[in-house]
């Protein structure tokens, strides 16, 4: 079973700046697609960034131009490097693989407000 550990996550002015981390366990990381996930209370998980096996990232719209997602393979990490925060990017963070198979770690939240 894949277990994932993310962290980075806290109380940031809108504008500001955080990197999320997360440690993986599994031993196929390198050939797993990775992605980070928002839950916002009431809705379901949102696919906001994803990095596949040859390092290719695709975002969601409302990620574009502002978070960048990254990988370290030697180390089993995924990384997503937040910028220009908005009030609405609030929520708890999960890494995932993609497509996820069921596991999920405890997330990290984010709180962007002044």
């Amino acid at each position: 079973q894949v277990q994932l550990v993310e962290s980075g996550g806290g109380l940031v002015q809108p504008g500001g700046s955080l990197k999320l981390s997360c440690a993986a366990s599994q031993s196929t990381f390198s050939s797993d697609d990775m992605g980070w996930y928002r839950q916002v209370p009431g809705k379901e998980r949102e696919l906001i960034a994803t990095i596949v096996r040859v390092g290719w990232t695709i975002y969601a719209d409302s990620a574009k131009g502002r978070f960048t997602i990254s990988r370290d393979n030697a180390k089993k990490m995924v990384y997503l490097q937040m910028n220009s925060l908005k009030p609405e990017d609030t929520g708890v963070y999960y890494c995932s693989k993609i497509p996820n198979e069921g596991s999920w770690g405890q997330g990290t939240q984010v709180t962007v407000s002044s």
